[in-house]
């Protein structure tokens, strides 16, 4: 495998140098404010991430105010407490996008964020007690007992929440790929995801840098070289 400091010079190299590059790179996340993370909040991001998986994510934050009234600030114990005629209602509602499969899965994650937070104390402690080095482990949990919520969803989700881990983007994998990683073009499969992981794990082990950190590198080292601008725009969770 190419050393993380080959990809790091090259991402330098095409981002104008060392300080342009630490310019783009997320701050290392912090697990005690994830931890402090209300139940709601943790509801909201990962029905967010839902609804904007496969669709125009700038409908999806145009809507959100709607969003957040519709379904009752996303309070899980409230919204486990509603009876169908609710969400038959939501199928109606204009102050959201009205996928049915969409709407349900929030009804299934209310239930799935309840039943973690009474175990850990909430959805966020748990999330901050889950080692970045099993990212793999957490993805298989929340694509079981989540609902929508496999796949790159569930990565950026972890993402857009503060948790630190890779997000297996275009860019991410095909660095991946051209550092000698022996993984498909689009990484879907348990047996893909496992080398991922065991290889950002090696790089976090070599350089000391947090796994969001390591993958933005990797995007930022190969593929389209959009200039500052335009990364500015898409920075927020995708690579």
């Amino acid at each position: 495998m190419t050393p993380f400091k080959t990809i790091r010079a090259r991402a330098e190299k095409r981002k104008g140098g060392p300080k342009a590059l630490a310019k783009l790179l997320p701050a290392k996340p912090d697990p005690k404010a994830l931890a402090k993370l209300g139940d709601d909040r943790i509801l909201a991001e990962m029905s967010r991430r839902v609804f904007s998986a496969g669709f125009a994510w700038s409908v999806i934050e145009t809507k959100w105010p709607g969003f957040e009234k519709a379904f009752l600030g996303f309070k899980p114990g409230p919204l486990t407490l509603q009876p169908d005629d609710f969400w038959d209602a939501l199928m109606k509602d204009t102050r959201i996008v009205r996928n049915g499969a969409k709407i349900m899965s929030v009804r299934a994650n209310a239930g799935f964020v309840r039943d973690v937070a009474k175990e850990y104390g909430s959805f966020g402690k748990f999330l901050a007690k889950w080692p970045s080095s099993d990212e793999a482990g957490l993805l298989e949990l929340l694509a079981k007992r989540g609902s929508r919520l496999g796949g790159n969803t569930g990565q950026m989700m972890l993402r857009f929440l503060g948790w630190d881990g890779f997000v297996t983007s275009r860019d991410v994998v095909l660095c991946l790929r051209d550092a000698g990683l022996d993984i498909a073009e689009t990484v879907t499969a348990k047996r893909d995801i496992a080398k991922v992981q065991a290889q950002f794990n090696a790089w976090a082990e070599e350089t000391g840098l947090a796994y969001v950190q390591i993958s933005r590198i990797c995007a930022l080292s190969i593929g389209e070289n959009y200039a500052a601008e335009k990364l500015a725009s898409m920075i927020g969770g995708d690579d």
